[in-house]
C-alpha cells in the first residue's frame, strides 16, 4: 500500500511540474489531478445528479505587470494547498491532519479551526499572510500523502510574487463592491462582472483598472450531492476560458533591479519614511520608485505600512527649491555669476537667518548656491517679482502635474498613469505671495512651497535637456496575451503654458549644481563616488505638530563628464532638527549601485557576445 502512495505521489509531482511549465510559457490551466476519490476530470458532461459545485478561482485572468526587461512584478505561480468546505464530513483520521500541520509549520489547532471555519473555497495562506503559501515539494507530497476530504495541492496565481517588494507604483486591488458599482454599473447589469469583483485601489492597478479586468478565469469546482456531500468518482472540475488575448501584458518602464538598488539604499541607513525616485536621464522614464513606509497589498492599512505613495505626494523641499529661485533671477535678469553677497548669518527681516551660525562671510552667486546660503537667496527672492518664481517653477515642471497623461487613450478614454501624483505650489494665492516675508521664505523652499520627488527628479532631466520638460512615463506598452500590441506608450513632453527656461539658464544651473558636489554642501558626502556627480541638497523645517523636525533631501545626476543617464531624488522625511542631512550619502550609494549594475551587465553581455 505504501508503494502504491509514494508512485501516486511521484505522479503527482510530475503532473505538478508539467502543470507550472505550461503555467511559466502562458500561464494557462490544462488539467487538474486528484487522488482516489477526488481524481479531476476537465471533460465530465453536466449530468442531473450534480446538486450544487463549490468554485475556487484559481487565476482571475487579471492582466499583469512586467519590468522593462521583461520579468514579472504581478502574478506568481504556486503551489497551493486548496480546500473546500467540509459540509459536516468528516476530513480524515486526526493523525493526518497533524502531519500535514507539522509540513506546513503550523499548530495543528490553527489548521483544524481554518478547514472548520471555511464555507467556501480557499488556499492555505499563512497567519499574519496574504499570499497562498507556495509549498515546497516535501509538503506537496506530504499534503497528498494525508488524503483530507476537499483538501489538494493545486496551482495558484499570487497576484503579487513574495521575493519582489510591493510597489506602490503598481499599487493594490481590494474589494469595494459600492466603487465597483459606482464604476462598472453596466457591466454589472449585463452579468458580466460582480459586486465581489476586485478592483484596483491605487497606482498603476487603478489607473488601468479598466483595461486590467480578467476576462479568462480559471476556476476549479468540487461537486457535491444534494446533500452537500462530495460525489464519489467525480471530484474536482476545471472551468477555464480560451481567450487568446487576455490577460493583457503591461510593460512598465521600471528596472527591477534599479528599484532593488534603491530599496537596498534607504534600508542601509535605516530610513522607514520617505522616496527615491530613479529617472532615465534621456527621456525622464521611470526606472524605480521607492515609497516608506511599506505597502502591503493585501493589508492595506496595517500597522507600520502606507499606501499613500510618497513619491507623488507634495512636501517642502528646502533649498532644492533654491535651483528655482536662481533660475527666475538669471531668466528676470537680477543677478549674474559675477554678483558677490555678504552674509553674516543674519538676514535682518522676518526672522529669517542663515543655516550656517556665524554665516559665510563674502562669497558669489556661484558659491552662494553650491553653500545652499539662506540670506543670498532671500536677498534674490525678495527683489523678484513673485510671478516669476511662480511662472520659472512652473517652467521647470513644478506646481502642476507632470506624469504621464492623455486625453484619448487606445480604448478611447482618458488616462494619467499616476493618478495620485500631486501638483504641489509655490504660494497660495497672490495676496500671501505680495509679502516680502512670504517671498523670502518661498525663496528658500519654506512657507507654502511643496514638490514631490518625482517632480524634483524630473527637473534634474529638464536642466540637462536646456528646458525641455519631459512627461515622466511609467508604461512603454500594453500587449495582448498571444503577443499583439494594444497600445504603445510614447515619450511625452509637459509643456508649461510659460514656455521653457532658457539654454543658457539651464546650463548655468548645471553649473551651479557640479559646484555644490565639488566644494559644496554634498563635497563630503560624495567625495568617494564610483561616477563624478552634481546636484542640490535640501534641508526643509516642518511647522504644526512637527516642529522641530525636518525634510532632507537631495536631487541630482550622473556621470558629469560624459552623457548623463540617471536623475535621482531622495527625500527622507521627519527626522529631527539637528541631524545631518543623509540625502546626498543615499544618492552616491544608489549611482554607485547603479555603476556596479551598470558593470555586470557589461560583463555579462561580453560574455554572451563571446560563446
Amino acid at each position: 500500500m505504501r508503494r502504491v502512495r509514494s508512485t501516486r505521489a511521484l505522479r503527482v509531482l510530475l503532473l505538478l511540474a508539467a502543470l507550472f511549465g505550461v503555467l511559466g510559457a502562458r500561464l494557462a490551466w490544462l488539467q487538474i489531478w486528484g487522488g482516489g476519490a477526488r481524481s479531476a476530470s476537465v471533460s465530465l458532461n453536466t449530468s442531473a445528479v450534480l446538486q450544487h459545485s463549490d468554485t475556487l478561482l484559481l487565476d482571475s485572468g487579471r492582466g499583469r505587470f512586467l519590468d522593462r526587461r521583461g520579468r514579472q512584478l504581478t502574478g506568481q505561480a504556486v503551489h497551493g494547498l486548496a480546500a473546500f468546505p467540509d459540509n459536516g464530513q468528516p476530513r480524515g483520521p486526526e493523525r493526518d491532519v497533524r502531519d500535514l500541520a507539522e509540513a506546513l509549520g503550523v499548530e495543528e489547532n490553527v489548521l483544524e479551526q481554518w478547514l472548520r471555519r471555511l464555507r467556501e473555497p480557499a488556499v492555505w495562506r499563512p497567519p499574519g499572510s496574504g499570499a497562498a503559501a507556495d509549498l515546497t515539494s516535501e509538503q506537496a507530497l506530504r499534503a497528498e500523502r494525508a488524503n483530507l476530504l476537499g483538501v489538494a495541492v493545486l496551482p495558484y496565481l499570487n497576484r503579487y510574487p513574495a521575493d519582489i517588494t510591493p510597489l506602490h507604483a503598481i499599487g493594490y486591488i481590494s474589494q469595494h463592491p459600492e466603487h465597483v458599482v459606482g464604476v462598472y454599473g453596466d457591466q454589472i447589469a449585463k452579468k458580466r462582472m460582480k459586486t465581489t469583483t476586485p478592483m484596483g485601489g491605487a497606482g498603476l492597478e487603478k489607473s488601468l483598472d479598466r483595461l486590467l479586468q480578467g476576462r479568462s478565469e480559471t476556476l476549479v469546482k468540487q461537486v457535491t450531492d444534494a446533500g452537500r456531500k462530495p460525489l464519489q468518482g467525480l471530484g474536482l472540475r476545471l472551468t477555464v476560458a480560451d481567450n487568446p488575448h487576455f490577460p493583457l501584458q503591461v510593460t512598465t518602464t521600471l528596472d527591477l533591479d534599479v528599484q532593488r538598488i534603491a530599496e537596498s539604499a534607504m534600508d542601509e541607513y535605516g530610513i522607514g519614511q520617505g522616496a527615491v525616485v530613479v529617472l532615465d536621464a534621456a527621456n525622464a522614464d521611470i526606472l524605480a520608485m521607492v515609497s516608506l513606509p511599506r505597502l502591503d497589498p493585501y493589508h492595506v492599512g496595517a500597522n507600520g505600512t502606507d499606501e499613500r505613495n510618497h513619491a507623488v505626494s507634495a512636501a517642502p523641499p528646502g533649498s532644492v527649491f533654491k535651483t528655482v529661485t536662481l533660475a527666475a533671477a538669471l531668466e528676470a535678469g537680477e543677478t549674474g555669476w559675477q554678483e558677490t553677497f555678504y552674509c553674516d548669518g543674519k538676514y535682518g527681516k522676518y526672522g529669517l537667518k542663515c543655516w550656517k551660525k556665524g554665516g559665510h562671510g563674502r562669497l558669489t552667486l556661484e558659491q552662494a548656491y553650491a553653500q545652499s546660503c539662506n540670506v543670498a537667496f532671500a536677498t534674490l527672492a525678495e527683489r523678484l517679482d513673485p510671478a516669476w518664481l511662480q511662472i520659472t517653477a512652473e517652467r521647470l515642471g513644478f506646481a502642476r502635474q507632470v506624469g504621464w497623461h492623455t486625453d484619448r487613450f487606445a480604448d478611447g478614454k482618458p488616462l494619467r498613469l499616476l493618478g495620485e501624483e500631486e501638483a504641489g505650489t509655490v504660494f497660495l494665492n497672490k495676496r500671501i505671495a505680495a509679502d516680502g516675508g512670504a517671498r523670502t521664505g518661498s525663496g528658500i523652499g519654506q512657507r507654502d512651497v511643496r514638490i514631490t520627488p518625482l517632480q524634483a527628479a524630473n527637473m534634474a532631466v529638464t536642466i540637462l535637456h536646456d528646458g525641455r520638460v519631459f512627461s515622466p512615463r511609467l508604461v512603454k506598452e500594453v500587449r495582448y496575451a498571444d503577443g499583439g500590441l494594444m497600445a504603445s506608450l510614447d515619450v511625452q513632453s509637459a509643456t508649461s503654458k510659460h514656455g521653457r527656461i532658457g539654454a543658457d539658464t539651464a546650463a548655468a544651473l548645471r553649473k551651479g549644481m557640479l559646484a555644490v558636489v565639488r566644494e559644496g554642501t554634498a563635497a563630503g558626502a560624495l567625495r568617494g563616488s564610483a561616477w563624478p556627480l552634481a546636484g542640490k541638497s535640501g534641508t526643509a523645517e516642518l511647522a504644526g505638530k512637527r516642529k522641530g523636525r525636518n525634510d532632507h533631501w537631495f536631487v541630482g545626476y550622473g556621470p558629469v563628464g560624459q552623457k548623463p543617464r540617471y536623475a535621482v531624488a531622495v527625500l527622507i522625511e521627519d527626522q529631527p532638527a539637528g541631524l545631518r542631512n543623509r540625502g546626498a550619502t543615499v544618492f552616491g550609494k544608489v549611482m554607485d549601485g547603479i555603476r556596479r549594475l551598470e558593470l555586470r551587465r557589461q560583463q555579462a553581455a561580453a560574455q554572451a557576445d563571446e560563446r
